[in-house]
């Protein structure tokens, strides 16, 4: 039953029709490609559709959730009560200088080729994460020694009264995986970076090389959330599962990759059930042998 379809009048008082969708399935909308459907998704084209939709639904007491491309998300097959906001088609970049304005719905590789293109360095790092700048920017995301705090100046979001601010870098507290937009809820709307001026054939070369890197080491032929664990404290994720034998366990149709440990994959018909299964083994197993908690690193919504 759909608990919260009536509220659907609310939201097509400023959404066009094929925005507001009823009992959308989230297996199409994240990468995992599992999970049940939300009661509403609504997919808003401007940040005032933004600010207007958690009015309403801080109004009238609705659960919602925001996400990007749902590159990071594992949603449970009983989906999700409430209503989805999904902010990829929010997604303009702009040049100025040697800074870059990106919405919170623009995918990294791109914002990462816009740098290359107007010649700044920087943000090579983020040319092959799947996810966009709010996600990315809500948990500081990084890879190939890069993160998002090395290059951010600044963040405008949405506060917990509804309330447009801009955060300065100090004011983010950056750590890995994690922000001030996390501890608090806010829902960032778009992120600054100021990068530097390089040199475009060298910049382009860096980006090569970790596409290249990437394409060799990732499991990018299935369905998955990228790495599905935090990287525990003098450890590597990736190599404690593969040291506790645990590369090719399966339940169902998800398992722990072949090619890299650190990544819980879905063959094609997995379940979220398959896939927490799977977590919940290598996190029991790895504190078995090696004394060490797994945290995983992919966002966990909805209900069994």
């Amino acid at each position: 039953m759909n608990q919260y379809g009536k509220y659907e009048d609310l939201f097509l008082e400023i959404y066009d029709r094929e925005q507001v969708q009823l009992d959308a399935q989230m297996k199409e909308h994240i990468y995992f490609k599992v999970g049940g459907s939300v009661d509403i998704l609504l997919l808003p084209d401007s940040l005032d559709k933004v600010v207007k939709s958690i009015k309403i639904c801080k109004e009238n007491k609705i659960p919602f959730y925001i996400i990007g491309n749902g590159s990071n998300i594992l949603v449970k097959d009983g989906g999700i009560r409430g209503i989805v906001i999904k902010l990829c088609n929010i997604n303009n970049i702009s040049v100025d200088g040697d800074r870059i304005t990106a919405d919170t719905g623009a995918l990294l590789k791109d914002v990462s080729k816009v740098a290359a293109q107007n010649s700044l360095t920087g943000f090579e790092f983020a040319c092959g994460i799947p996810g966009s700048i709010g996600g990315a920017v809500f948990m500081n995301a990084g890879a190939y020694d890069g993160e998002i705090s090395f290059v951010i100046e600044k963040v405008k979001v949405i506060n917990n009264k509804e309330e447009i601010i801009t955060l300065e870098r100090e004011e983010l507290d950056l750590g890995y995986r994690h922000s001030v937009m996390m501890d608090k809820g806010f829902t960032i709307l778009n992120a600054t970076f100021k990068l530097a001026k390089g040199d475009k054939t060298k910049i382009n070369k860096k980006i090569n090389e970790l596409t290249v890197r990437r394409e060799q080491r990732q499991p990018l032929e299935y369905a998955s959330a990228g790495s599905t664990f935090k990287r525990p404290k003098g450890y590597f994720a990736g190599k404690l599962i593969q040291d506790a034998g645990l590369k090719g366990f399966t339940i169902g149709d998800s398992c722990v990759s072949n090619k890299h440990a650190g990544f819980v994959i879905n063959k094609g018909n997995g379940t979220a059930k398959d896939i927490l299964g799977v977590i919940a083994h290598v996190q029991e197993e790895v504190k078995k042998q090696f004394g060490v908690e797994l945290m995983p690193e992919v966002r966990i919504i909805g209900e069994d």
